[in-house]
């Protein structure tokens, strides 16, 4: 369970996505409502939708001559397990047979994943079987395995299965993923969550602290950022707190 620690997950939607198809400028649709608890809502044209399948429903107030509707758009989330004073060591944190099961439903519910390239590395410890894995493993793996991912590196030069390479433009790659896609996507890593940040990307913070003090490491905030807003605390287990924020 340890190599999951470094790493948490937060419908099933498109299986993978060309980096082609998302490039500045080519927006498809305009925000109505801010971003909430849950995912942003905006105008689609009723073709795009057709064409991505992306849920949406009337909004009372708008002609349907115009061939818009309302439809949601994907949540980027950043979640990791942290020590009380806020370093990310993945080897010092294994999970509770609860917290764990709580991963593998929460990996099951998500629309894909963002990783860096270090990140990625260490969770393709799920690619394959291994025959000291229990059930519970075996479990976590087949979600793992099933979503799609998001490659951010420029040094990679291929990725594993499911997964896709995103090399530059990261911006309007992820930006076009969120306007793309409905549900949650999870960002794994402190630095590339806080390039995320400074493009004003990421929706939700989830903060899962664990009941030891470390005194170094990496801190899951890799640099400043404008005020947050609690909405939800959660106890997982008997000692995990899940702190959730969102931008102030």
């Amino acid at each position: 369970m340890e190599h999951y620690t470094s790493s948490i997950g937060l419908c099933g939607c498109l299986s993978s996505v060309e980096r082609g198809d998302f490039r500045k400028g080519s927006e498809s649709g305009r925000l109505v409502i801010g971003h909430t608890g849950k995912a942003a809502r905006r105008l689609c044209p009723t073709s795009l939708l057709r064409n991505v399948g992306s849920s949406y429903s009337e909004e009372p107030g708008v002609e349907k001559s115009l061939g818009w509707r309302i439809c949601s758009m994907a949540k980027l989330v950043f979640g990791m397990n942290q020590s009380l004073d806020g370093y990310v060591d993945h080897l010092e944190m294994r999970p509770s047979p609860a917290l764990f099961r709580h991963f593998i439903e929460q990996v099951r519910g998500l629309t894909g994943s963002v990783y860096g390239r270090r990140m990625y590395e260490v969770m393709r410890y799920w690619d394959e079987d291994r025959p000291e894995w229990g059930a519970e493993e075996r479990d976590f793996a087949a979600a793992w395995r099933r979503q799609p991912k998001w490659v951010v590196s420029r040094s990679l030069k291929s990725v594993g299965p499911n997964a896709t390479l995103v090399e530059d433009d990261l911006e309007a790659v992820i930006g076009g993923l969120k306007a793309q896609l409905v549900g949650e996507i999870e960002v794994a890593g402190p630095d590339l969550a806080r390039s995320l940040t400074d493009l004003g990307l990421i929706d939700e913070y989830q903060l899962y602290f664990h009941p030891i003090v470390l005194g170094r490491g990496k801190p899951y905030f890799a640099g400043p950022r404008p005020p947050l807003r609690l909405v939800a605390s959660d106890l997982i287990g008997e000692d995990v707190i899940r702190l959730t924020y969102v931008p102030a």
